[in-house]
């Protein structure tokens, strides 16, 4: 299933636009999490889980917690939120059930995306929370598989409006139109020009801010490939993908060569 003309402008169209065509080539190398994920694996990952969410009920401007650890989870949720016509909001996986519960409820979210390891946190803030629904990227107890909804039957993902269309709800309450989280792209950008030939190395972890999610979207529209890196041996991570370009404090990319 490829994004539809009807989505032209928005976030999911343009991070993944040139993603068939790119193929098998890498674009998120998530050391963290274990994971190597190819252009086209993301894109059909992507929309088939999009439209299951939307099989499973998921209606447009409806707010999504993504309650993950790595990259590579937060990339897939976030996104797949994002094509079903929902609102992604990233939070931050230090906090504990209590604090996720009240979140949840705050922003009236009925769908938590979570990862395995943080499963249990999750279904004790849904039962907190009026979430009817949690999605594991893995399998975890009293959770949908994440995997379960790429079987579905597929289904129409609902055009968006660009500039009206939220794509984030920030922890500090703000919100992102798909145009807002664009710009926040570009804005990125400009320091470095990413072209297909860069390495991104990222040390930025999921947490409840933009940066990650517009980092990421970025290299991929760009046709980089981005390393996400929790720490260790950085300089020789950084020698065995040749690293071009490195995440700074702040928000900000530095190229190296």
């Amino acid at each position: 299933m490829k994004p539809t003309a009807s989505t032209t402008g928005t976030v999911i169209n343009e991070v993944f636009r040139r993603a068939y065509e790119r193929g098998d080539r890498p674009a998120l190398v998530d050391l963290r999490g274990g994971h190597v994920y190819g252009y086209r694996r993301l894109v059909t990952e992507v929309t088939r889980a999009a439209s299951g969410l939307v099989r499973r009920g998921a209606r447009r401007d409806q707010v999504v917690g993504v309650h993950v650890s790595t990259a590579g989870a937060q990339t897939l949720a976030v996104h797949t939120v994002l094509a079903a016509g929902g609102v992604a909001a990233p939070i931050d996986p230090a906090l504990g059930a209590e604090e996720v519960a009240a979140w949840l409820g705050a922003c009236d979210a009925r769908t938590l995306i979570t990862t395995p390891d943080l499963a249990e946190t999750a279904t004790l803030a849904a039962e907190g929370s009026r979430v009817r629904q949690v999605v594991s990227l893995g399998a975890a107890l009293d959770a949908i598989d994440f995997r379960s909804l790429l079987t579905l039957e597929p289904t129409a993902l609902p055009a968006l409006d660009a500039k009206r269309q939220d794509a984030l709800l920030l922890a500090d309450g703000r919100r992102l139109s798909h145009a807002d989280l664009l710009a926040r792209m570009a804005e990125l950008d400009l320091p470095v020009g990413l072209a297909e030939s860069d390495v991104v190395l990222t040390t930025w972890r999921p947490g409840g801010g933009s940066d990650l999610v517009a980092l990421v979207g970025l290299g991929v529209s760009k046709g980089a490939l981005v390393v996400a890196c929790g720490g260790g041996d950085l300089p020789g991570t950084s020698h065995d993908f040749s690293v071009t370009v490195v995440t700074g404090p702040g928000g900000t990319l530095e190229r190296l060569r």
